[in-house]
């Protein structure tokens, strides 16, 4: 089939790319010209682990091509998805301007034959007719003989750092639209994945494919996230509560994810979330309540339950340090999660701003990141950055970070404290290493320290 995606940001990009793979002629569009060029070039503007190798091959089977003209696009495609960005604006609502100018321009360059117009990016509740409403609106504007064309949504589940082992291995697929015509042309087009065709696990049964009006599609997308969200900040409270007394979050959190009615995912304790999903849907999902005079109390204390979580770090090292003007604190890990270089609205972000304004001084380490905000000291390596700190905090969870050598890394600072903010590390080894150990939610006395003492006078338990 032939599809046209628009917007090559982390969904759009990823998911012209893997229909290409999967047999279709995909022609992805974007009007920043360097970015364009540097996609011709075989190169992707983002990270995503596997991407770029998929994309190469791609373009060698002649089966993707990047272009910044869109009309071409719509007028040689079936399918075209619109995904690009909708960032959230001040007041919770997505900010949907490149929606609009796109439906728009796809409505004026309609030539009269069948297209099905895919909602990917993530549009507020009801944008299915309102989309539909601009594309006609420049269809008018240079009318040929019928606009003959159906609005789906289809939002996606991909995650930052897995959205290429996310769209070969589908949870679920949804299609919503009034139109049984538009919904065979995405199924068909979804084919390859609802079979499994390209699964990690050839054995599954195929993907179930819901299919629903527009509305509830796009209330699945924010629903998802924001109960995504809701659950990490529940067990946040839990590991804020097992530091009180005593209890090890870590064994909580398995002993309720083993009953099926909960499950493991999304219980590990940490800082946090951020990134461009969660905060984003959630405060979208508010915000259209808000305007249908609906209360959202559960939604409102899980953002209000991961802005304190955020600052949970600098509370353990006041705790530990007392004073933190003129002391030294390392972060690993900048980006709000592993396998990406997205670090916005990242957790580490807000510790950096509320660290920085205590009188702190904050170095970072990142395996990704060459730059930060705010000319932020970024070192090279985790040797770098544990020289002369008199705290380490792990932001975020790295797999290289399980494979440093922390001993010579508390030989290097001040003094060797290690915030463990993400229940990453195995305790005891690091206490073996030489650090007095904060986990969230975890018992932390494994190594006495005292703030007047430094890395040689600790001793390993």
């Amino acid at each position: 089939m032939k599809v046209c995606v628009i917007g090559t940001g982390y969904v759009g990009l990823g998911t012209g790319v893997c229909l290409a793979h999967i047999g279709h002629d995909v022609v992805c569009v974007d009007n920043n010209v360097a970015k364009v060029a540097k996609m011709q070039s075989g190169q992707t503007p983002i990270y995503e682990p596997g991407l770029e190798a998929l994309m190469q091959s791609a373009m060698q089977a002649e089966r993707l091509t990047f272009t910044t003209e869109l009309a071409a696009g719509v007028v040689e495609s079936e399918i075209l998805f619109i995904a690009v960005g909708t960032p959230p604006l001040l007041s919770g609502e997505s900010d949907t301007r490149y929606v609009e100018a796109v439906a728009k321009e796809i409505g004026l360059h309609l030539n009269g034959e069948y297209k099905v117009v895919v909602n990917k990016s993530t549009v507020p509740i009801g944008s299915g007719d309102w989309v539909k409403g601009l594309i006609l609106e420049g269809f008018a504007e240079n009318p040929q003989s019928v606009a003959e064309f159906d609005v789906v949504s289809n939002p996606e589940f991909l995650r930052e750092g897995s959205a290429v082992y996310d769209t070969f291995n589908p949870d679920r697929i949804v299609l919503g639209s009034r139109s049984q015509r538009a919904i065979a042309l995405m199924q068909q087009l979804y084919a390859p994945l609802i079979g499994r065709e390209f699964a990690d696990d050839l054995s599954l049964p195929s993907v179930p494919v819901v299919v629903t009006d527009l509305a509830s599609a796009e209330m699945i997308k924010y629903a998802a996230n924001s109960f995504l969200a809701t659950k990490i900040s529940f067990i946040n409270e839990v590991a804020n509560l097992c530091d009180l007394v005593g209890a090890d979050v870590a064994q909580v959190a398995q002993g309720i994810g083993l009953d099926s009615r909960i499950g493991p995912k999304f219980l590990q304790a940490g800082l946090g979330w951020g990134g461009s999903c969660f905060p984003k849907d959630v405060a979208a999902l508010i915000h259209t309540a808000a305007d249908y005079g609906c209360p959202t109390p559960v939604l409102k204390a899980a953002v209000q339950t991961n802005r304190q979580q955020r600052l949970l770090a600098v509370e353990k090292l006041q705790q530990t340090l007392k004073i933190l003007k003129g002391k030294t604190i390392g972060l690993l890990g900048v980006t709000f999660k592993p396998d990406t270089d997205d670090i916005r609205d990242a957790p580490a972000l807000d510790l950096i701003d509320q660290l920085q304004r205590l009188g702190a001084k904050v170095k970072t380490y990142d395996p990704l990141l060459s730059k930060t905000p705010n000319s932020l000291a970024l070192v090279a390596t985790p040797e770098e950055l544990a020289v002369d700190c008199d705290a380490l905090v792990l932001v975020t969870d790295w797999a290289e970070f399980r494979e440093l050598d922390y001993s010579h890394l508390a030989s290097l600072m001040t003094t060797p404290i290690f915030i463990d903010g993400r229940n990453f590390l195995e305790p005891a080894e690091l206490a073996r290493a030489g650090f007095h150990i904060i986990g969230i939610g975890r018992p932390t006395a494994l190594q006495p320290f005292s703030s007047s003492l430094n890395s040689s006078e600790v001793v390993a338990a």
